[in-house]
């Protein structure tokens, strides 16, 4: 980042300006109008932003991968400090706290569970990552959570002459670890602008519009992929109940109209009871409880959505909420009493 001194050169100029109206900002406003000016104008690269990452788990820890070997000085946070411990072998800096992280970080990522841990994690008046940014200083939400959770960071960020921007991502752990995420992002273009170089590393940025439209986008993926894998799932379980080589079944169908990402992502998955996850059951049902809590909301019928919520909810009752979403094909089992390889 610039210097002091360089920052105060145009800052003196345009108070000297000012004193021709009265009265004139104080020097501290002038200061934070222009820190904030020129984080959202100048591109961040190695050289000019220090970021922050809370969160180092199944998606994070690959994100943050990309980062590091970008060149990015890198601080990251998180609760089970052991997970966090492959990031420091490769040069990562560990904080203990939120605060202390973003004390030293101008922007900060988050990638969490929960948008209770959102809320812990950015807002704690204490310990939360936006009471020690400094002003100028940006707050990125990668966590699929609220749309009113996204606004009301936003909000809070702003009281303190910082920015936030919403930006949750899907492709999973394989995405992560390619760099070929979607990421939807919401707030304020020109921020989202400058962290473009950071964002190209993970996959590609969408901008969705202003504050909680890249959640709202993120939900309407989920409820398309929620759908999509029972699809999946009950068409695995036909082939199978049918007689045929369920693999040759599903490489036929690859390349035609019934070909999907997930089906790319989880198909062979499914057939080896690789139930390892790439993404929670319990998150995703977590971002379905979202998607119909939104669809309350908005006075929206999606009974596809409702099917699935309540199918994924069947295996969390059942124990599996820790194995990936794949593990759908374990519902459907259950109701037809059949399993694949029998």
């Amino acid at each position: 980042m610039r210097s002091l001194p360089y920052l105060l050169r145009p800052l003196s100029r345009q108070y000297r300006r000012s004193q021709i109206s009265s009265p004139p900002p104080s020097p501290l406003t002038f200061l934070l109008r222009y820190m904030a000016t020129a984080a959202a104008g100048e591109l961040a690269n190695p050289s000019n932003t220090r970021l922050g990452w809370i969160g180092t788990g199944v998606m994070g820890r690959s994100m943050c991968a990309h980062l590091i070997n970008a060149g990015y000085t890198l601080t990251v946070f998180n609760r089970t400090l052991s997970k966090a411990q492959p990031l420091v072998d490769m040069g990562a800096r560990l904080a203990q706290s939120p605060h202390e992280l973003a004390a030293q970080s101008d922007v900060v990522f988050s990638i969490v569970g929960y948008p209770s841990d959102v809320r812990q994690v950015l807002l704690d008046p204490t310990n939360g990552a936006l009471s020690g940014l400094r002003p100028g200083g940006i707050l990125v939400d990668m966590t699929t959570s609220e749309p009113s959770l996204a606004v009301e960071i936003s909000a809070a960020a702003s009281s303190k002459n910082c920015s936030s921007i919403d930006a949750p991502v899907s492709g999973g752990d394989r995405g992560a670890k390619n760099g070929t995420l979607a990421i939807f992002a919401g707030g304020d273009e020109a921020v989202v602008n400058r962290l473009n170089p950071v964002f190209t590393l993970m996959g590609k940025v969408n901008y969705m519009g202003a504050s909680g439209k890249g959640q709202f986008a993120k939900l309407a993926n989920q409820i398309t992929i929620a759908s999509t894998m029972v699809g999946l799932v009950e068409g695995i379980i036909y082939a199978h109940k049918a007689g045929l080589n369920v693999a040759s079944f599903l490489d036929a169908i690859s390349t035609g109209a019934a070909g999907s990402k997930s089906l790319e992502l989880y198909g062979s998955r499914i057939l080896k009871r690789d139930f390892e996850p790439g993404f929670f059951v319990n998150h995703f049902v977590k971002d379905l409880g979202i998607c119909l809590k939104e669809c309350q909301s908005m006075g929206l019928a999606l009974p596809g959505l409702a099917l699935a919520q309540q199918l994924y909810l069947s295996l969390k009752a059942h124990g599996e909420g820790n194995l990936g979403t794949q593990a759908l094909i374990l519902a459907l089992e259950r109701l037809n009493n059949a399993t694949l390889g029998s």
